[in-house]
């Protein structure tokens, strides 16, 4: 017979497990599903201030702050030399200012222990392969393979897809549509960055331009321990005129900007790089009869602020909170209570992303004469508070964008 389960939820990335235990805070009955074996290798690892709000509430910070990750106060720019950078303390948003940046193998392994230390139930290696949604009997109905290969079938009562990139949902219900972005990639790797001196800030994220081509960036992202995660992002175009291994085309491209060439000279290069294309991601809609899709499987951006995980809890939240009411014999309006709000923030998000790769937003960063509230304004949205619509960049936000933008193009 299936076994009877009232949450069933793909995943046991952040998302997931953060839904996992807010959701056994309310007393609900949990399964995870986890294809992969934890610890287990991610990208994203600079995380959000707003992320810590999450992490409080489902009751998993003091396990984050004792795990020893690296320190996080900010985010720095690089571009022809010209440094700029924003300190998340000084910003317009109450709230944290605060947070880490991690190797997520470890930070996402921190999480799911935590999500069964709260008493929800996680099977890894086990994959998701059909699910039958609103079934007449009630529930859907989940075929899931094992270890051993052999199938069972789990009867819900409501499923969170928090599969990330595998976006089980999104496949299995044909919910994928195009994102409007360009098609592209990412070259990434782990190094010894082997940087000395006080010339670089490891509480910061370092986020540079390439010297020719202003859609192309590196990340450098400090970790404790003297390594740290680096990586170009650009159209695939770019990216396929380097020949040989990843490692290779990654060293290629860092040779070409000179700043971070001098910064990573004696790195050690210990670790073969990665390579993914095409990861933005849309879908219709973010929920359905008997389901929601928190983070990645729902919407993708791109890397270029660090917001994926800050996402992945703000969907978690939202999805939880929910759930709480629906389980409670109230009617919820998933639309009005789960994706619109969770939409307005992605929006924002979305804006200055396309900002940024179109130019504009590098020209207010870089600009010489930045007004002090202002960048406090745009630091909250740098820090994840892109929610707060006591900040007119989050209450107007193409508006306030274009006019800034505008008076930061020189005539």
């Amino acid at each position: 017979m299936p076994q009877q389960v009232e949450i069933l939820i793909i995943g046991a990335g952040p998302a997931g497990a953060v839904a996992a235990a807010l959701l056994r805070q309310q007393g609900r009955q949990v399964l995870v599903i986890e294809r992969e074996q934890f610890p287990r290798f991610s990208i994203g690892e600079s995380l959000l201030p707003q992320s810590m709000a999450y992490l409080e509430q489902a009751g998993m910070l003091k396990a984050v702050v004792e795990a020893g990750f690296q320190f996080k106060n900010g985010a720095a720019f690089m571009r022809d030399g010209c440094y700029t950078d924003f300190d998340f303390r000084d910003k317009h948003s109450a709230g944290w200012g605060t947070t880490y940046q991690v190797q997520r193998a470890d930070f996402d392994h921190v999480l799911a222990k935590e999500a069964e230390r709260f008493g929800a139930e996680v099977r890894y290696r086990h994959e998701v392969l059909d699910v039958e949604l609103a079934r007449p009997q009630g529930g859907s109905r989940v075929t899931v393979k094992a270890p051993d290969g052999a199938n069972y079938q789990v009867d819900a009562g409501f499923i969170l897809d928090a599969s990330g990139f595998g976006r089980v949902l999104p496949r299995l219900l044909k919910l994928e549509t195009p994102s409007n972005f360009p098609v592209r990639g990412a070259i990434f790797t782990h190094i010894e960055d082997g940087i000395r001196g006080a010339g670089f800030d490891r509480n910061k994220i370092r986020v540079t331009v390439h010297p020719k081509h202003c859609d192309v960036w590196f990340w450098t992202i400090p970790f404790a321990g003297g390594r740290c995660s680096l990586g170009v992002v650009a159209e695939t175009s770019f990216l396929d005129q380097y020949q040989g291994t990843p490692t290779e085309r990654l060293r290629a491209i860092v040779g070409e900007e000179p700043s971070l060439l001098a910064l990573l000279a004696e790195a050690k290069w210990d670790t073969p790089a990665r390579q993914i294309v095409g990861y933005s991601a849309n879908v219709e809609k973010l929920w359905g009869p008997g389901y929601a899709l928190l983070g990645n499987a729902g919407e993708f951006l791109d890397p270029v602020f660090s917001s994926g995980v800050t996402i992945a809890f703000k969907s978690a939240s939202l999805a939880a909170a929910a759930l709480q009411r629906q389980f409670a014999g109230e009617t919820v309006d998933w639309q009005a209570d789960f994706g619109a709000p969770l939409r307005k923030g992605v929006d924002t998000f979305r804006a200055f992303v396309e900002s940024w790769y179109a130019g504009g937003f590098q020209r207010i960063i870089f600009h010489d004469k930045q007004q002090p509230e202002v960048k406090r304004m745009i630091s909250s949205i740098l820090a994840g508070y892109a929610w707060d619509q006591s900040n007119p960049f989050v209450k107007e936000t193409p508006r306030r964008l274009a006019a800034l933008e505008a008076l930061c193009t020189p005539t």
